[in-house]
């Protein structure tokens, strides 16, 4: 069972989510999720291990309490710091993926292994069509449409295979969920792009991704792939984007066996 925490950061209350157990995995959800993105996964997964599972700062619970600048891996640090842990599994999802990419670059002695499922890339160059579809969204939310902001954001493409399962549900929750914040003012701090370091990641990568992504996340990936020493990559055929949700069962086998083969 998950014990709920509340954690006090420099500038932030981070709300968590806990079970205690052996080795410590951490989970970064996605952009617009919270620390419920996970509940389909979790329950699959090893009772002997210790999850942790909270709001990034800014998205459900985790209200941040100034408008300074921030970093979500330095939250990360903090965090660890605060729960006196010295290195563990960290999983990331999507946005989370980056966050969990970035700080393992930046903190490789904190991190022991690295599970990235359909991630993102700090820094990326996003493409035309991406941004035809997250423009319309951001001018929605910053004229205080937010309704309409998250309606569409329920309509885009990185979720029509999800939109299409019996899934759907779970999504509109979640979007429900989200303030919108992150599309009016987001006040993370400038980063420089980590694609220009991937052949520095020194830990062990585990790549999970959905072939029906969109291209995007698929090119990130790859280069992630290409680029990254020691990865290990699982390709989805009949899955999309939000790999956790769609295929939890395919996600739980090839996280566990690889949180065996690292440790």
């Amino acid at each position: 069972m998950s014990e709920a925490r509340v954690l006090q950061l420099p500038g932030v209350n981070l709300w968590m989510a806990v079970q205690d157990g052996g080795p410590t995995t951490i989970f970064l959800h996605g952009f617009g999720g919270d620390l419920h993105s996970w509940n389909r996964l979790l329950p699959l997964l090893p009772a002997e291990r210790s999850y942790i599972r909270y709001d990034l700062r800014g998205f459900g619970q985790s209200v941040p309490r100034t408008s300074a600048l921030f970093d979500h891996a330095d939250d990360l640090t903090d965090l660890m710091d605060a729960m006196q842990i010295d290195h563990c599994d960290v999983v990331g999802l999507s946005m989370g993926g980056s966050i969990a990419l970035n700080f393992a670059l930046n903190r490789p002695d904190r991190v022991r292994s690295l599970s990235l499922l359909s991630p993102g890339l700090t820094g990326w160059d996003w493409s035309d069509e991406w941004r035809s579809h997250w423009r319309p969204i951001a001018e929605a939310a910053q004229a205080g449409n937010v309704a309409q902001a998250r309606a569409l954001w329920l309509a885009h493409p990185l979720f029509a295979t999800t939109r299409a399962s019996n899934l759907s549900g779970m999504l509109q929750d979640e979007i429900a969920r989200f303030s919108g914040n992150q599309w009016v003012e987001d006040h993370q701090a400038p980063a420089l792009p980590d694609v220009e370091r991937l052949h520095q990641l020194e830990v062990p990568v585990l790549l999970l991704t959905g072939a029906r992504d969109l291209a995007d996340f698929r090119l990130v990936a790859d280069l992630i792939e290409a680029c990254a020493p020691n990865t290990t990559r699982h390709d989805a055929s009949d899955t999309g984007h939000l790999i956790h949700l769609e295929a939890p069962d395919w996600c739980r086998d090839r996280l566990v066996a690889f949180w065996g083969e690292a440790t």
